[in-house]
């Protein structure tokens, strides 16, 4: 009953605290920051393509050189990925995802002033990298907590904030470059991202205590159960007072001829409360910051091999589409358009990737392996298209496959073919930390491709290689999973039944596993 008081009369900056999922409540609030946060993140980096011409006319650089720009920006964001779960885990999801949305915004304002494409590597790739990990990351793990049956739909469905800001962002900022400029409208999209310190403060702690309730309900129910808890706390207070000089007592329940004495009715009560008090607060300290542990697993490692050469995929298209564009001789204002229809189709792709994998039951990892195969064949298409309804019809179909992916990738972590919902958040952070290296690689690989073919072509077979080798591993986690759940069964068949034993009350052990394994005997004496 106290904590159940404590729960009603919990101030609003406090955890909101449940029995079990939510599947909804304050989750849906969750999701609206998490679609504004998407928009201000991931819809940035991929709508940096409208700057690349005017970054190499002014700094007089390579493809190669303005896509480190991007390149380093993904690095970071990936590589501070666990840095992100510690903070997350010390500070809360609430003050890291505020403290990311300044450094965003500080980043991309510094940039516009900037006097070189090295300046660029600081501002845009290291201090906004930096705050684009601390606003995605968390706020992706927080969402996974508040839904359980409709995960996959409300992620889905929340991630297309990234699309709507590529369809809305491409055009206006091309349009905006025209009127103040490549600088001031950089300066505009940076003061736009503090929006994500007002996303930061929605995202309410969520608290389950289902266990503890359990724990309550129980002890009624089961007098058996609540007596030998009695004897124990009897039985150690009593020894613990020897010291004082207090008389010791023994409980008569636990002499071998009076078993069925039965304690009073008050006392039982107040012994049960104090135990669950006891049980229930020196869990909290030990809560980890960050679980190494998932490295161990075998499923794990073949996703996060996934995420690794799936990335390299994800980024490249969306920046050398507007450039193939105007290579094929295909207008400013068109190269815009192919890269909003994109974002639009990417939009489809996420919902009904999202609709698709809240069917039950249905295996999610096959569902993303179908999709993964189906994105690879959309990147090979690119080089084959020659003009602008060719290069739309492959864009929309590119864009389609990357949401049904892009949009579920990181939230398949909390199923447990891969790790599990009590695993996700340091999960998380060690599989964006993989992915950092092919974030760091990827656009430039495809920057040099490009430049010593002297053909964008070669940069979307690149990305089409990286994830034919990703769905490749991507087929391994189910497998791997499965093994390793034949592994931990045939365990337990082999443990002995001393094993089990320092579970029962010390009290009274012996006295039980000898009536267990001698049943016989009392008969027979008598």
């Amino acid at each position: 009953s106290k904590m159940t008081v404590k729960a009603v009369k919990m101030p609003c900056t406090a955890p909101n605290v449940y029995t079990k999922v939510p599947d909804g409540g304050w989750g849906w609030t969750v999701a609206f920051a998490f679609f504004f946060v998407e928009a201000l993140t991931y819809g940035i980096i991929k709508s940096f393509g409208v700057f690349f011409n005017d970054l190499m006319e002014s700094f007089d650089e390579t493809n190669s050189r303005i896509s480190w720009i991007i390149s380093i920006c993904v690095f970071v964001q990936s590589f501070t990925a666990p840095l992100s779960t510690v903070l997350s885990n010390r500070f809360g999801h609430r003050f890291v995802v505020m403290a990311g949305g300044v450094l965003v915004s500080t980043g991309m304002v510094t940039a516009s002033f900037a006097r070189g494409v090295v300046d660029m590597y600081v501002t845009i790739g290291v201090i906004s990298g930096l705050g684009y990990c601390l606003s995605f990351l968390p706020t992706v793990t927080i969402l996974s907590q508040y839904f359980d049956k409709r995960r996959s739909l409300v992620t889905a469905v929340a991630s297309t904030g990234e699309c709507f800001a590529v369809f809305s962002f491409a055009p206006a900022i091309t349009a905006l470059k025209e009127q103040i400029g490549w600088r001031y409208s950089l300066l505009s999209v940076g003061v736009l991202q503090l929006s994500i310190v007002i996303c930061g403060s929605l995202l309410r702690p969520i608290i389950i205590k289902e266990q503890e309730e359990e724990v309550k309900v129980q002890p009624p129910e089961e007098p058996t159960e609540t007596k030998y808890m009695l004897e124990n706390e009897q039985t150690r207070t009593s020894i613990e007072s020897i010291d004082s000089g207090v008389e010791i007592t023994t409980s008569p329940s636990n002499v071998p001829g009076k078993t069925k004495a039965e304690p009073k009715s008050e006392e039982p009560k107040e012994h049960v409360q104090m135990l669950v008090e006891k049980d229930s607060t020196p869990p909290e300290p030990k809560t980890k910051l960050l679980d190494f542990s998932v490295m161990r697993d075998c499923s794990f490692i073949c996703y996060a091999f996934f995420g690794l050469f799936a990335t390299l995929g994800f980024f490249a298209p969306s920046l050398y589409i507007i450039p193939l564009s105007l290579s094929l001789g295909i207008s400013k204002d068109h190269s815009a358009y192919i890269l909003s229809a994109m974002a639009i189709a990417e939009v489809f792709g996420r919902i009904s990737a999202g609709w698709v994998l809240n069917k039950k039951p249905i295996r999610k990892v096959y569902i993303e392996l179908i999709c993964v195969v189906l994105l690879s064949v959309a990147l090979v298409a690119f080089p084959f298209a020659s003009e602008f309804w060719g290069l739309m019809t492959c864009s929309v179909f590119f864009g389609f496959m990357l949401g049904t992916v892009a949009g579920t990738h990181i939230p398949l972590l909390a199923e447990d073919d891969v790790v599990g919902i009590e695993k996700m958040s340091s999960a998380a952070g060690v599989y964006v930390f993989i992915q950092s290296l092919a974030g760091l690689a990827g656009p430039p690989l495809a920057g040099v491709l490009v430049d010593t073919t002297q053909n964008y072509s070669s940069a979307f077979y690149s990305c089409a290689a990286g994830m034919v080798l990703g769905a490749l591993f991507l087929s391994l986690v189910r497998p791997c999973k499965a093994g390793l759940c034949q592994r931990q069964q045939q365990h337990p068949q082999e443990e002995s039944p001393a094993e089990v034993a320092p579970d029962l009350p010390e009290d009274f052990i012996e006295m039980d596993i000898g009536k267990a394994e001698h049943p016989g005997k009392g008969c027979e004496s008598t």
